[in-house]
């Protein structure tokens, strides 16, 4: 049997929470194909880099984000994915604060802009389909695990804390309720920052545990909400 021609190429979904919204990143398409047209950053892996190592090249070579949090989504590997040949994608969630999802396009792209993820553009590829996978993946891992809080620059409040957990189930926490139960998790550390937040009095602030991070997500513990 004759070695198979393929390509090798890594997708980034990256999403960030803003105004109650849960948002992802996109670029604008500067090269064929789907010139114009909106897609994920991404592109193909050398053959002297891990896909880990292709992944954040290229999100920095596309959109200028570094040093952010990202973990294996999917791969997709359908023959006829991409019109230039058989491509096999390894696509990835990544999730950074909205303080920090300041972006600039680069490479092959024309624009980078964060657009609501549960309704975005119309998009090359399949891309609609890994956004649509890594929404549902994201969603999930808030009933099991502390991941959301990669969406919130540290020191964060509890008030912060809701809202990012609230976004990605899709429906009100009870505010005793959950700050009790996220608190018992032992995951959280309190810092000595105080955010006043207009005539509100001071609210406590906190940062990930160094010692135990993302407790629920070693132990498959799920969420008691």
């Amino acid at each position: 049997m004759k070695r198979p021609e393929l390509s090798v190429a890594v997708d980034l979904v990256v999403f960030t929470v803003r105004a109650h919204t849960l948002e992802v990143l996109l670029v604008r398409r500067g090269i064929q194909p789907y010139r114009g047209q909106w897609a994920l950053p991404g592109g193909f892996v050398t053959t002297q880099e891990s896909l880990e190592a292709a992944a954040r090249r290229e999100l920095a070579e596309e959109t200028g984000l570094k040093g952010v949090y990202i973990e294996q989504l999917y791969t997709w590997g359908e023959p006829k994915r991409d019109p230039r040949g058989r491509v096999v994608t390894v696509a990835y969630l990544a999730l950074v604060p909205a303080a920090r999802a300041r972006v600039k396009a680069g490479s092959d792209a024309a624009h980078a802009a964060f657009q609501p993820a549960r309704q975005p553009p119309r998009l090359a590829f399949d891309h609609a389909v890994i956004v649509a996978r890594a929404v549902e993946r994201l969603g999930t891992k808030a009933e099991y695990s502390t991941l959301p809080l990669h969406l919130l620059k540290e020191p964060f409040t509890l008030s912060e804390v809701q809202e990012v957990y609230e976004v990605l189930l899709g429906r009100d926490l009870d505010k005793r309720n959950f700050r009790r139960k996220i608190l018992a998790l032992d995951a959280l550390e309190e810092t000595d920052v105080m955010r006043r937040d207009g005539a509100h009095r001071p609210a406590r602030t906190f940062r990930l545990s160094a010692s135990r991070p993302y407790l629920l997500k070693e132990r498959g513990i799920l969420f008691p909400f």
